[in-house]
């Protein structure tokens, strides 16, 4: 029997706090995550399912980017791993008749959390903005065929194939990727905007530019055998639960940990293993000192110790420099100058907290820096990414066992997408090779990354979007704006698997095209099917579901891709769309001669846990930068100045969803409860602002626009916080972020900077991530 979702929006307007449980995971926690499991999918589904995940012959959990090691527990998932599962995996359905009875105009009303819990979308649906009075009406069930054409239709129509964006998730897998990437480029379009441009565009650009590759350079093996781990603005417990498991296994091998972030996180200061009997009863501490920075203060307490580290004699691996850096005479110059009270007043920090840091630094032979978005989503997020590779160059922590630069990624193969190819700004030589090996003309000039997207819908140069999966509505800056330019398309596409806020702002016409998830059994013509990803440390894997599907109408991205592909290309194409349709093995063995590192792509998947791309870096102290060495930079140093009788606000997930994906309104790690319109604001703070416990207050964004960003409703919570910073859950803070307030050199919007004022709150708060009022549609 399939379970029921609820039947209306749950009251959002208030929220209950209770102290913060300081003990992540633990016995509750698998209770807690089971029960919702058991909710969606039964308790027979349950079982088979989760036993599945992240094994070497099951499927990848559609969650987090957090690698496997060889040896596996038989519950290889976490507690949110098993909430995303439970959430694809459901027995709860979306029906034509769901549409029938609800218009457009009612899925605009409902939160995020609502339209999630209704289920998997069962068939292809349209929706035409004029076929009712003042643009409302209904989805309407379509054929895949009438889907493919209107597609083609629109594609076709366009004065420009860069008046076409085609944006991806990070849950795509490697073989659709590469498809959708390939089509664009025959298409005649660059425009591959995807969810990197938001989170680890910063990492990117930066590693790319100082040691010659965008990615982490570390294994899990490496975290289990280093001296110190850095854990910098990212929040394990909650985003990478799996990644608290492995700082365990540091610990009890001698590691010691420095958290650095604004907040006190549960799961840095205590983690209750569930999967030990000692973890479950009494837990590990696992944080041996905790910074609590200012937000934006991280480029500050590097380039001090990089300083104090110069300052040390014997501290530096002169030899290391000398023989594989370049850059260093400037950048020790720089260094030199950094100033105490400067970065004092940068970071919140006391003295005695930095220098307690340095010894520990000084203490350590194979230093790991592991971060997330608390360092990429600052304007100032590239040079200070930078400023961490200077730290671990100084010592030679590069190329070293259990040594490293460790940026988390946040979704399951938003790595690997990259590594195919979804990329506005590609490399010559993977078009070069694209290009060789189809027979196709790739266009050179750069494309549009989200941002840019956006703006170009919004000025009316861009007018179709397709949509690989994801949430683009709620999960871009400044909403009303980005709804507003979506509003003006005329085709907008999503592939998905359920509803999301996305779908109820559309184009003149919008298409949802039901796709597979993991836990699906994907047969095609040429039998059982795999996809593959790529985890966090570039190790590739593949991805085998084993339910049946939700529905016999849907199909999967790759035959979706090649459908499309076809229908749009038609005869002028030469790539053998159908015969990838028909067995991914075929993509596979074109992406081994189009992708360095993919050799034998087909075999070397086959192995149990897949294999480890290389990683010059990592592996050979070779750094493919312009100069041939990995590089010293010098930026100054920034911070971000509040005026007086503001904060600076971060935006942050709760522990009850994955990226806009809203598992439940708890928040228990922090003590919030039966809601999430809540603003974490130090006691002192409020104080001095006048925000009593309790009151409900309207969160205003101040930029150099001049334009007040609104988030009406919120209730004022007193949290250990830094001072002079707050905290808020996104998507429904994301009205805040201005769409031109970016990090130099990535674009990626400063969600984690906003400047902000609180103005009394004019009447109870809407429903999470829905607009105050309901758009115009």
């Amino acid at each position: 029997m399939a379970s029921k979702p609820p039947a209306d929006d749950p009251a959002q307007d208030a929220p209950t706090t209770n102290p913060p449980q300081h003990a992540a995971a633990g016995i509750p926690a698998v209770r807690h995550s089971l029960t919702i499991a058991q909710r969606q999918m039964g308790a027979a589904r349950t079982a088979r399912t989760l036993l599945k995940v992240n094994q070497k012959n099951g499927f990848d959990c559609p969650g987090c980017a957090w690698p496997e090691g060889e040896h596996r527990h038989i519950a290889e998932f976490c507690e949110n791993g098993a909430k995303a599962v439970a959430e694809e995996a459901t027995l709860r359905r979306v029906t034509p008749a769901f549409f029938a009875g609800h218009p457009l105009s009612d899925l605009a009303t409902r939160s995020g959390y609502w339209l999630g819990q209704q289920g998997r979308i069962t068939q292809p649906v349209l929706f035409e903005r004029g076929d009712a009075p003042g643009g409302d009406g209904h989805y309407q069930p379509v054929t895949w065929e009438k889907a493919f054409e209107i597609i083609a239709e629109e594609l076709r129509a366009l004065d420009s194939p860069d008046e076409a964006l085609f944006y991806t998730s990070g849950r795509t897998a490697n073989e659709t990727a590469f498809l959708l990437q390939l089509f664009a480029r025959e298409f005649g379009t660059n425009n591959l905007p995807d969810c990197s441009n938001m989170c680890h565009e910063s990492s990117g650009t930066a590693l790319a530019e100082t040691i010659g590759i965008g990615k982490g350079s570390v294994s899990l093996e490496d975290i289990h055998h280093a001296d110190l781990i850095i854990v910098a603005g990212q929040n394990p417990g909650t985003n990478h639960p799996r990644m608290l498991s492995a700082l365990e296994k540091a610990k009890a091998a001698g590691a010691r940990i420095i958290s650095v972030n604004p907040l006190p996180e549960a799961g840095l200061e205590r983690f209750k293993n569930p999967q030990t009997a000692r973890g479950a009863l009494k837990g590990t501490a696992l944080t041996d000192l905790f910074l609590q920075i200012r937000i934006g203060g991280d480029q500050a307490l590097f380039r001090l110790l990089n300083k104090l580290i110069l300052d040390t004699p014997g501290a530096v691996d002169q030899g290391f420099i000398d023989e594989h850096t370049h850059g260093y005479d400037a950048f020790a110059k720089a260094a030199g100058e950094a100033d105490w009270d400067e970065t004092l007043t940068a970071t919140g920090l006391t003295r005695e907290d930095i220098e307690e840091a340095h010894r520990m630094v000084l203490a350590s032979r194979r230093t790991i820096v592991c971060w997330a978005m608390g360092l990429t989503q600052h304007k100032h997020s590239v040079p200070t990414i930078k400023e961490v590779v200077n730290f671990l160059l100084l010592r030679g922590n590069i190329g070293r066992p259990g040594a490293g630069v460790c940026p988390v990624r946040g979704h399951s193969n938003v790595q690997g997408d990259r590594t195919m190819g979804i990329f506005e700004r590609p490399a010559p030589e993977f078009l070069d090779a694209l290009d060789r090996e189809f027979a196709i003309t790739s266009p050179r000039h750069h494309g549009h990354d989200v941002v840019r997207s956006i703006e170009a819908m919004r000025d009316g140069d861009a007018k179709v979007l397709f949509a690989m999966g994801g949430n683009f509505v709620a999960a871009t800056p400044d909403t009303h704006v980005t709804e507003a330019a979506i509003r003006t398309t005329r085709l907008t596409v999503h592939v998905s698997t359920k509803l999301n806020r996305s779908h109820a702002v559309t184009g003149a016409r919008a298409l949802i095209l039901p796709t597979l998830g993991r836990t699906d059994r994907d047969e095609q013509e040429s039998g059982k099917q795999i996809v593959t990803v790529e985890d966090s440390m570039g190790m590739v894997h593949a991805s085998r579901g084993n339910l049946p599907p939700a529905s016999p109408h849907l199909l999967s991205e790759p035959a979706i891709v090649a459908r499309m592909a076809r229908a749009v290309l038609g005869a002028t194409s030469h790539t053998p769309w159908e015969d990838f349709e028909k067995d991914y093995a075929t993509i596979r063995d074109r992406i081994a001669r189009v992708v360095p590192g993919f050799e034998d792509y087909n075999a070397r998947v086959a192995r149990p846990g897949g294999f480890a791309l290389p990683h010059a870096p990592r592996d050979e102290r070779r750094f493919p930068t312009t100069t041939g060495k990995a590089n010293f930079t010098d930026a100054p140093v920034e911070h971000p100045r509040v005026p007086a009788g503001r904060l600076l606000l971060q935006t942050l997930r709760s522990h009850d969803q994955y990226n806009t994906t809203i598992y439940g309104l708890d928040d228990r790690y922090r003590g919030i409860h039966d809601g999430r319109r809540v603003v974490l604001v130090n006691p002192q703070d409020a104080s001095e602002l006048g925000l009593a416990d309790g009151s409900l207050t309207d969160i205003v964004s101040e930029w150099k626009d001049g334009v007040d960003r609104r988030a009406p409703g919120f209730r004022v919570v007193h949290y250990p916080t830094a001072r002079g910073c707050a905290a808020a859950y996104y998507p429904e803070t994301n009205v805040l972020v201005p769409l031109g307030a970016t990090a130099d050199a990535s674009n990626t919007p400063t969600s984690k900077s906003v400047i902000v004022r609180f103005e009394p709150a004019d009447g109870a708060p809407p429903a999470p991530d829905t607009p105050a009022a309901t758009p115009d549609q």
